[in-house]
């Protein structure tokens, strides 16, 4: 089963995950600041926010940093995977078998290739402390607290979850009755306190998402790229309200069909109204970057919940039959996908591999229109060893480990420079200069990337595709 989970890592030349190409580079990047080579840029120690970028350090000092991604990535999948199944086992009491095909899919939904692998890493190893909470043992907990703290270096989002659902699962054996309700009600509370703080507080910058609430169901999750996933989203929506409605009609009352499900019920119905009423993106500091997709990524909480009340049903005999060929259908469009992504790269690798060392770089490279992300981080991998990508947005952000000094040659200091950089909007200064520009050369083929010069007091985006109205843009001849 592990094998065949790894396909998807192994059937193109590169690992396609969003902001994996990123990680990569900064990787590339923390072993220049070791050797002295990357003028202003320095290396932080914190204690979230940064498992998965010393796996890759560390790995790709010992085996390169090919070889190292697909180790780590790989290391990745297998945690999350088995971790979600492991909370499922221990949430229902069986091995949940039959829903395989539905954990592979979500394991390779929105949030992995996102690339958003800190966190994906985090509420594998979540689910993993949460299977072994469940019980409520002394191993166990024992064994959760040992795990607790690497949980929190992966994100403190996924620690989060881990010690609220784990608080929640202990003292909801221990109420009875009607003081049970005290628990959901405090939950709410709370959600409802954070809502009004963050959307009064002076300081604070807020966006609230814009689709229906009642998208936010976890299904999202499964609509990756373009709208053809959206079938799929409509498609597992449709298969836990088959399930659960043959369970119902098929138990002898509710009261027995609710009996041994209120709490999953309970911690599902809680991460959907946090979904509905936290914030998408979130700005505290003015001079760090936004703390984005709470939201998209506490949908894969609600997901993991909904396995769980997936796998506390009746197995039923047409639950295979019924998933195995959507999922088939899924894995063949990420396949595809992907390769279109892997495209892009690879003609990115082409106009970088003659570039000089310290060539540097801005870069706008986009995904099609239909597809749920805007930028793509094609660019990064392909200046390792070659060029510096002065738009890299990690170390302005101040969220990871690879930090910059004001006026480091390396990479913009400035959050807002590097968001302007990425969209194409940012005005050339004369000390910037010489600055080269890798873009899409034409909306006819998106997989082609051209680079140029850079002169002063223009819009870096003024040339190739952009999938937006840009007042800059024109087609390149």
């Amino acid at each position: 089963m592990s094998v065949l989970l790894l396909l998807p890592c192994f059937w193109h030349q590169r690992i396609e995950a969003g902001d994996l190409g990123s990680h990569v580079y900064n990787a590339w990047l923390a072993q220049l600041v070791q050797e002295g080579r990357a003028p202003g840029v320095y290396i932080v120690w914190q204690w979230d926010n940064i498992l998965f970028d010393l796996l890759l350090f560390y790995s790709a000092k010992a085996f390169g940093l090919v070889v190292a991604q697909r180790m780590v990535v790989s290391l990745c999948v297998l945690i999350f995977f088995w971790g979600v199944f492991a909370l499922m086992r221990a949430a229902s009491g069986r091995a949940p078998w039959q829903l395989v095909p539905c954990v592979a899919m979500l394991t390779y939904s929105y949030i992995f290739h996102m690339g958003f692998m800190n966190y994906y890493v985090s509420l594998g190893l979540a689910s993993l402390g949460l299977a072994l909470v469940w019980p409520v043992r002394r191993n166990g907990l024992i064994a959760a607290a040992i795990l607790a703290p690497f949980i929190l270096l992966a994100h403190p989002l996924g620690f989060l979850w881990f010690l609220g659902a784990g608080a929640y699962r202990w003292l909801w054996l221990r109420l009875q009755g009607p003081m049970r309700l005290l628990l959901p009600a405090m939950a709410l509370a709370v959600l409802l306190g954070a809502r009004w703080f963050v959307g009064h507080h002076p300081g604070y910058e807020v966006e609230w998402r814009q689709s229906p609430f009642w998208q936010l169901n976890g299904t999202d999750q499964f609509h990756v790229f373009g709208d053809r996933y959206r079938y799929f989203s409509i498609a597992i929506g449709a298969f836990v309200f088959a399930a659960t409605t043959a369970a119902w009609l098929q138990s002898p009352g509710r009261r027995s069909f609710l009996k041994d499900r209120y709490l999953i019920m309970e911690l599902y119905v809680i991460c959907f109204c946090a979904t509905a009423l936290l914030p998408e993106n979130l700005h505290t500091d003015p001079t760090g970057a936004w703390i984005g997709a709470l939201v998209t990524r506490l949908t894969l909480v609600s997901a993991i919940f909904g396995l769980c009340w997936l796998a506390s049903l009746p197995a039923r005999r047409w639950y295979l039959p019924t998933m195995v060929p959507i999922a088939v259908v899924f894995f063949i469009f990420l396949y595809q996908d992907t390769g279109l992504l892997n495209r892009m790269e690879a003609s990115a690798e082409r106009v970088t591999r003659q570039l000089p060392f310290g060539t540097r770089t801005l870069a706008t490279i986009f995904a099609p229109n239909n597809y749920r992300t805007i930028y793509l981080h094609v660019a990064d991998r392909a200046c390792v060893g070659h060029c510096f990508l002065v738009s890299n947005y990690e170390p302005s952000a101040r969220q990871f480990r690879i930090r910059v000094q004001q006026g480091s040659p390396v990479v913009t200091a400035s959050v807002d420079d590097s968001e302007d950089m990425q969209s194409g909007t940012y005005d050339v200064q004369e000390e910037d200069l010489p600055l080269k520009q890798m873009y899409q050369c034409t909306a006819t083929d998106l997989t082609r990337i051209c680079i140029r010069d850079l002169a002063e007091d223009e819009k870096n985006g003024r040339l190739g595709y952009h999938p937006v109205t840009n007042p800059f843009f024109t087609e390149n001849p």
